[in-house]
């Protein structure tokens, strides 16, 4: 069985939230079953390099390279005010045209309702779309009431655990079905950006 990567992009400017704690979820789920994760916070990337399009920093040149090496993505974003987070769009602004070709994206958000879904259809998709992406599996929408905050930690209903087991399973479903497009040029590229 080919080895697949996938990376995940959190957009959360928070370090701990809700979106974050389902990607971490999904990064656990992939990881049981032998699909190697890649782990992106946009949170963690140096401000200035992000805001000025420094796209030669060594963080986020590193970060653009695990989204190009990776086989599928997984991205998640709270929702403010109808649309996804301002950090997530600014990282997606520095892809390239086509940054997104050929890969399958499972799109994962908070929000306060579940009416934000529309939020994820009619803002991110299109963004996605945009960069090339064209096998958007269906979003993974976590309300307030489905994923509570318990102390330091997050308590999922077992409807939002079941939606997200779903959404993962059908990712690593896809990946079978393209060639792999991690070489081991990439595979290098990702042990330089992990060890950096």
């Amino acid at each position: 069985m080919p080895m697949f990567h996938i990376a995940t992009l959190s957009g959360s400017p928070a370090e701990s939230s809700r979106s974050g704690f389902l990607l971490q979820s999904a990064e656990a789920q992939l990881n049981r079953i032998g699909i190697a994760t890649h782990a992106i916070a946009i949170n963690r990337l140096p401000p200035a390099q992000l805001l000025q399009f420094e796209t030669a920093g060594i963080e986020l040149k590193n970060a653009l390279s695990i989204i190009a090496a990776a086989d599928a993505l997984i991205i998640a974003t709270p929702i403010y005010k109808a649309a996804y987070s301002g950090v997530l769009k600014t990282f997606l602004d520095l892809l390239p045209q086509d940054g997104l070709s050929g890969k399958p994206i499972l799109p994962i958000a908070t929000a306060g309702s579940a009416a934000h879904l529309l939020a994820l259809d009619y803002t991110l998709k299109p963004l996605l779309t945009a960069l090339g992406a064209r096998h958007l599996l269906a979003s993974v929408l976590a309300t307030d009431a489905e994923l509570r905050k318990d102390g330091v930690r997050y308590a999922a209903e077992p409807t939002l655990v079941a939606r997200l087991t779903a959404g993962v399973a059908e990712l690593a479903a896809v990946l079978p079905r393209r060639a792999p497009t991690f070489s081991t040029r990439a595979a290098s590229r990702l042990q330089t950006a992990a060890h950096s």
